[in-house]
């Protein structure tokens, strides 16, 4: 445990670093473009490279060092910041070399993530693994309220260049962490001391899809899971627009910021109580609360329902990601993780971009026509959740609600999916 400490601590700060950086090129972008388009390529560049590249990161992670692969993705961030910042300092700074920077970060990601998750239940006993899943979720719930918040602060007053300097001194102190610990050794299968090649890569990384596809309650989890990461990638494109359609640019700060505080105290809770005794059940009842919640954020044009339903929403999901993730990590082998949760970042990334594509089309040129004064639904709906301008987002907040409760609990009546900690036997025995 003390080693995952050190380890987490240095994600802390790292992740940190990365949302500071993260922030402050989007506002560079879209400030020296004044281009939505080119803004919204950065979220492109964030994700498709990392999703091309998953699949066979995870074999690799797996056959290689976990510890490794961390301080690799540290040397070459750091690289790729330094050179951001000569760029910066010397006025060259140009679109496509924050486009190049990002993809190579995807590209990065796609290796560290599954190294990192697969590395707690080496350094962490089996019965403390929903708490340090839960600090996972402190971590990323730190970075997602402060990385903004001082970022927006420091480009007015220290500049870009400077953010590019403090993110680079938070991927070192990660990178010093990492090197002064050690990892427990990992037995690898007979096919992975195989010399490597893209054939043997390919078939161990099929092996993953193999593992799960045999297993059917592992199986009807990732179809579950792939359920929400769908409805999240919607939310994350519809919350702002909602809310902006009744309130002002103030009123959405501070929903926001009551929503992220929802995510830091189910963080705090997890890694402070452990989580659920029976994961499984908390996750299905959570989802439906969830489900409840965007129901109540999309009733009625109303900060305090949105505010309440923001919190709501995010304070279930630490308990859900931390149970999913120790599920996972305590059915998988060892030498199998890597690819476990490569293929998952595949199906999330997957779905994010699908979302993101198909929910503004189905807002703009749908639901919202249908929830005008004059429209198909006025006089029906409409006298229920009201008319005009955001009553379609608010609408389809309603609908991906009663989705998330209707997954719920027609996945609570698969006795496969309800008894998958029950009936999967651990795949891995660790003593403290």
């Amino acid at each position: 445990m003390p080693t995952f400490l050190l380890v987490w601590l240095g994600q802390i700060v790292s992740l940190f670093g990365s949302s500071l950086t993260e922030f402050a090129l989007g506002v560079w972008v879209y400030q020296t473009t004044g281009s939505i388009t080119q803004f919204a390529l950065i979220s492109v560049f964030i994700h498709l490279p990392n999703l091309l590249i998953s699949p066979l990161a995870g074999a690799v992670v797996d056959r290689f060092s976990r510890r490794g692969a961390m301080i690799l993705n540290d040397i070459i961030s750091v690289i790729g910041t330094l050179i951001l910042m000569g760029l910066v300092f010397s006025q060259r700074l140009e679109v496509w070399h924050i486009y190049v920077a990002v993809s190579v970060s995807s590209i990065c990601g796609a290796f560290q993530w599954p190294a990192y998750m697969a590395s707690i239940p080496q350094l962490v006993p089996m019965n403390k693994l929903s708490r340090a899943n839960g600090m996972v979720q402190v971590s990323r719930a730190i970075a997602k309220i402060s990385g903004p918040t001082i970022a927006g602060i420091l480009v007015g007053t220290i500049g870009i260049g400077s953010i590019l300097i403090i993110d680079s001194g938070t991927f070192i102190f990660g990178f010093i962490i990492l090197l002064l610990v050690r990892f427990p050794k990992v037995e690898h299968s007979s096919s992975q001391r195989k010399p490597l090649n893209f054939k043997q890569l390919w078939k161990e990384t099929r092996s993953a899809w193999n593992y799960i596809l045999i297993r059917p309650g592992l199986r009807k989890l990732l179809s579950f899971f792939a359920i929400t990461y769908f409805t999240e990638g919607m939310l994350a494109i519809l919350f702002w627009p909602l809310v902006l359609s009744f309130a002002t640019s103030k009123d959405l700060g501070l929903i926001l910021s009551i929503s992220g505080c929802g995510m830091l105290f189910g963080s705090i809770a997890v890694s402070v109580w452990g989580g659920p005794k029976n994961r499984m059940k908390a996750i299905l009842w959570l989802v439906g609360l969830q489900g409840l919640c965007l129901c109540l954020g999309g009733f009625k044009p109303s900060v305090i329902l949105a505010g309440i339903g923001g919190f709501g929403y995010l304070f279930a999901r630490p308990f859900i990601v931390s149970s999913n993730h120790t599920i996972w990590q305590s059915k998988v082998p060892f030498d199998l993780q890597g690819r476990i949760f490569s293929l998952q970042s595949v199906v999330e990334r997957s779905l994010l971009i699908l979302s993101h594509i198909s929910v503004g089309p189905l807002a703009d040129r749908v639901l919202e026509p249908m929830m005008k004064p004059d429209g198909l639904l006025a006089d029906s709906i409409g006298k229920i959740i009201g008319v005009g301008t955001g009553r379609g987002i608010g609408l389809l907040f309603m609908l991906i609600g009663i989705l998330n409760i209707v997954a719920a609990l027609i996945a609570y009546r698969m006795p496969r999916l309800r008894r998958v900690e029950k009936e999967i036997p651990d795949a891995i025995a660790i003593t403290s």
